[in-house]
């Protein structure tokens, strides 16, 4: 009985087997699930606020209170150029995250003193 069982792809019905099926299921069951198939990370450009004047207002206001700026901030003139660029994008705003910002930031501060270097090495050489 058994044999042709596994053959034709049966489920015995005899109590041992019947017992072993419900302890495989229960235990199949008891396996705590997880999260990997119905979560995912979400890619720039999916999901796109829409603008709206008291929404970036709101932002604003957060984002001089949560990184500690002073409200100046908000008329500077580096602030006004970083709204109007990302207010002509249309795909959502891609930040580059810290290790890229210090890099570039790095970068930026070599080019300086590489241009500042010129400057005084030429200004010395024509004294």
């Amino acid at each position: 009985y058994c044999k042709w069982c596994k053959v034709n792809n049966f489920k015995s019905k005899l109590p041992d087997d019947v017992k072993a099926h419900k302890t495989a299921a229960t235990t199949e069951n008891m396996r705590q699930g997880t999260l990997c198939d119905h979560v995912w990370e979400i890619k720039p450009g999916e999901h796109i606020l829409p603008y709206m004047d008291k929404l970036f207002h709101e932002a604003a206001v957060e984002w001089l209170i949560t990184t500690n700026q002073p409200i100046q901030a908000i008329d500077h003139l580096s602030f006004r150029k970083i709204t109007d660029i990302a207010s002509q994008v249309t795909k959502g705003v891609v930040i580059p995250n810290c290790k890229a910002t210090q890099a570039e930031i790095i970068n930026i501060f070599k080019r300086q003193m590489t241009r500042l270097w010129e400057h005084l090495n030429v200004s010395a050489a024509t004294l």
